[in-house]
């Protein structure tokens, strides 16, 4: 079994116990993984997955599953998150189609001195 993030890819880390004499003893830092089921909304679908609290913590600031895969890059994503994300972005993508974008507003004072050198 693999103690690893499915989202994050945060793994075992290694390190030293050091006792108040300054014994040095190998030791290994485990990651707080947990299973849990997150639903996506645009795929309408729940993921259970085993993932670290702290990457539970970040899904949760952002909002869920699917911004939060928006948001992350993908070289920061293990390549099972980057299968969803592929997916969602490929519903999305079909449901939001693009709109046309408008002009940019002109602040007034850019505005002003067109006017004067047009005037000139």
């Amino acid at each position: 079994m693999v103690k690893k993030c499915e989202i994050s890819g945060t793994g075992v880390m290694s390190g030293n116990n050091v006792s108040h004499a300054n014994n040095h003893t190998r030791r290994r830092f485990m990651p707080n993984l947990q299973v849990v089921s997150l639903f996506s909304e645009a795929l309408n679908k729940f993921f259970k997955l085993k993932i670290c609290s702290k990457t539970l913590r970040s899904i949760e600031h952002n909002g869920g599953l699917d911004s939060y895969l928006e948001s992350t890059a993908s070289s920061k994503l293990t390549p099972e998150a980057l299968k969803i994300k592929k997916s969602v972005e490929k519903k999305k993508g079909v449901a939001e189609k693009p709109v046309a974008k408008a002009k940019k507003a002109t602040p007034a004072r850019i505005a002003k001195v067109a006017a004067k050198k047009a005037a000139k």
